[in-house]
């Protein structure tokens, strides 16, 4: 898939997340119960919106969740595809926030946009509200050059789960294009206890960067079947990366992972 990105990264037309820090419109501000009565005029008809500085609507879609309800999902998809009025990004996050998925057709462009944030927020958007249908899409943004935009598109396919979405995952762990994959690994360990067994043949690989990171998401599922495998890797596996990461260490990390998981999901549960 074809990556535009701007020239002159700025606040508005950034090229990179961390451009969000010099901007207090691009992320959400706390939640402002006593907001609503405000700003629900910015949003109470199809085209109204336009008569609202884009400052003031940026900021009002940061309080979609505290106000929001069914009767905005018309304006937000009119303004999904308003290109003009240059808030796309805002109004993916007010349709993910209320939970529009008739959003999902308009997020798709948004994939290839200018724009780093329109971009981060219909990936978000579609982790959320699509299905199986847009894994295609966001498959090749697993190879993306940026690492922030594989990390979320990872995310976003784990979100969606089945089996398409798994397979675009493992593909990329036995197929890495990068050395470092953990947002891979911690994916794939999401998809327990079914991607269990292929995890712990790739600890068997001949690959010591597979068996790395097979380690990595081995720790992250929790499960008590993978500990004779991490015991293992940890007692007897010399292997280093590209990067001089050591399987053992890996290994001995996961266990530690696992345990912390274990140790929540039980404090969580009163066992």
């Amino acid at each position: 898939m074809t990556r535009i990105q701007p020239a002159n990264p700025s606040p508005r037309n950034g090229s990179s997340p961390q451009a969000a820090n010099r901007s207090h419109t691009q992320r959400p501000s706390p939640p402002n119960t006593q907001a609503s009565p405000k700003i629900r005029p910015t949003f109470s008809g199809r085209s109204n919106y336009r008569d609202y500085h884009r400052s003031l609507y940026t900021r009002a879609l940061n309080q979609a969740a505290v106000f929001g309800d069914a009767t905005l999902e018309a304006p937000l998809l009119a303004a999904l595809a308003d290109t003009r009025y240059n808030c796309q990004a805002w109004a993916a996050m007010g349709c993910t926030a209320l939970g529009f998925r008739t959003a999902v057709p308009g997020l798709l462009p948004l994939l290839d946009h200018p724009q780093w944030i329109a971009r981060e927020q219909a990936v978000k958007g579609l982790g959320e509200l699509g299905d199986e249908s847009v894994v295609t899409a966001l498959a090749p943004l697993l190879r993306d050059p940026a690492d922030w935009m594989r990390q979320q598109a990872a995310e976003a396919l784990a979100k969606i789960g089945g089996d398409a979405a798994l397979a675009a995952l493992w593909d990329e762990f036995e197929h890495r294009r990068f050395p470092r994959i953990g947002h891979i690994a911690s994916a794939l360990a999401l998809f327990t206890p079914d991607v269990i067994p292929q995890l712990c043949e790739a600890a068997a690989s001949d690959d010591p960067d597979q068996r790395y990171w097979a380690a990595v998401a081995l720790g992250s599922t929790g499960d008590d079947r993978v500990v004779p495998t991490l015991e293992r890797l940890m007692a007897e596996d010399k292997g280093a990366t590209v990067f001089d990461g050591q399987v053992s260490v890996a290994a001995k990390k996961g266990l530690r992972t696992l345990r912390r998981i274990q140790a929540a999901i039980a404090s969580r549960t009163g066992a």
